[in-house]
């Protein structure tokens, strides 16, 4: 029992530290991921390496090859199209619902995810940003209040982070955010059901973009 909770442990830490490699560019689409090799790099058994790549399976960014290597999911455009619309569907859904129902202290969540967003872009920090960036569309599907959603959302939410949250208008998308909270603060569900898919069709067309010219450099 003990060493199935250390493994357990491990697994989940390895998983988070491939996810992070693949979010962050370290490990590009179509690279393999080794067993013996990520074991090496991370200090770790075979076996929770094993248990993590299966867990990226789930999540949608690995890809399994029988007998073969695993390797990074490549995304083609009508993926990340079929994807966005999945996604503006969800999300205006959620901040309606959000702006409904959510409190004043919600929203002042939401604005301090703002504020680390705007802080972070304004210091040259991209990551930080983009996080906080993808940490304020988490938080307002949480605030829908919908189990169901929650859950949906929850199934995609790797695969979206990494097809659309690598976006490099980092001031500008905490303005629109920004926006967007000062809708839901004055709980105009018609505003946000016009920002919302707006918001999202702009980081849709900047992934598209992303994503062809990669094609383009792979050949």
């Amino acid at each position: 029992m003990m060493l199935e909770r250390i493994t357990g442990l491990e697994s989940s830490r390895v998983a988070d530290a491939l996810r992070d490699d693949i979010m962050l560019g370290r490990r590009e689409p179509g690279s393999r991921l080794i067993e013996r090799d990520i074991a090496a790099e991370l200090q770790v058994s075979r076996l929770p390496v094993r248990e993590a790549i299966k867990a990226l399976v789930a999540d949608g960014i690995v890809v399994a090859r029988p007998r073969s290597w695993a390797v990074v999911r490549e995304f083609s455009v009508q993926d990340l199209q079929d994807f966005a619309e999945v996604r503006s569907a969800m999300e205006t859904l959620a901040f309606v619902l959000a702006t409904q129902r959510a409190d004043e202290s919600a929203l002042a969540l939401l604005e301090s995810l703002i504020d680390d967003e705007e802080a972070s872009a304004r210091s040259g920090d991209a990551v930080a940003s983009r996080q906080a960036s993808a940490m304020f569309h988490i938080t307002a599907v949480e605030l829908a209040q919908n189990v169901m959603l929650t859950e949906l959302a929850a199934s995609l939410v790797t695969r979206l982070r990494w097809l659309f949250g690598q976006h490099d208008e980092l001031e500008e998308m905490a303005v629109q955010h920004r926006d967007i909270l000062r809708a839901m603060r004055e709980r105009d569900v018609e505003a946000i059901k016009v920002m919302i898919p707006a918001h999202l069709d702009e980081g849709r067309l900047a992934a598209e973009q992303r994503l062809r010219a990669r094609h383009d450099e792979n050949g």
